[in-house]
């Protein structure tokens, strides 16, 4: 599964961006809100993905934080709510006003978001509602390469154990790539 990708923007479009990753070129849909602070082509992005494999698509869904694709998920897994409502639906303001929004049941929170009336707002408002109490309740690390190797699939603990040996003055790339190794031992 790719979670995390670190690469040079090659292509910007309406919907998506394509990064150049150790030279293979990766389409990532991502938020309209995101899309417009994109710094120019050719400038290095860093993205946390969610891969939703379909039987006719593979398709990456890109965010700036790890915040953001966890709220994306929960979303995701809201009857109803695909992936690319929940891709808007997941940056339309910062996340805590959004989970103080939503456990208000304030059905405005969704206003603007394209097929979202107040009708569905509701429905997905009420379903959230015991799932956002968690939200945010597990800290993410602001150490990038924990947070990749999380992503990875690790626990955070095995990040940890996996980065002590590493030096935190190396690049993430670098600081990755030696925690993995730790790891395969």
């Amino acid at each position: 599964m790719i979670s995390y990708l670190d690469g040079e923007i090659i292509l910007k479009k309406d919907k998506f961006v394509i990064i150049e990753v150790a030279g293979v070129g990766y389409k990532i849909f991502l938020p309209r809100q995101i899309l417009l602070t994109l710094p120019a082509i050719g400038e290095n992005l860093k993205v946390f993905t969610f891969q939703n494999v379909k039987e006719e698509a593979l398709d990456l869904y890109g965010f700036l934080t790890y915040e953001e694709l966890e709220f994306f998920e929960i979303l995701n897994d809201v009857r109803g709510v695909g992936p690319k409502a929940a891709l808007e639906l997941s940056v339309v303001g910062p996340l805590e006003k959004i989970k103080d929004k939503i456990l208000k049941q304030d059905t405005n929170v969704f206003a603007g978001v394209p097929g979202i009336g107040s009708k569905r707002a509701s429905s997905i408002i009420l379903e959230l509602t015991g799932k956002i109490k968690t939200f945010g309740a597990k800290s993410v690390s602001a150490d990038e390469a924990e947070n990749a190797l999380v992503g990875l699939g690790f626990t955070k603990q095995q990040a940890k154990e996996a980065l002590s040996g590493v030096s935190p003055a190396l690049k993430t790339e670098e600081r990755i790539k030696l925690a993995l190794k730790n790891l395969r031992r």
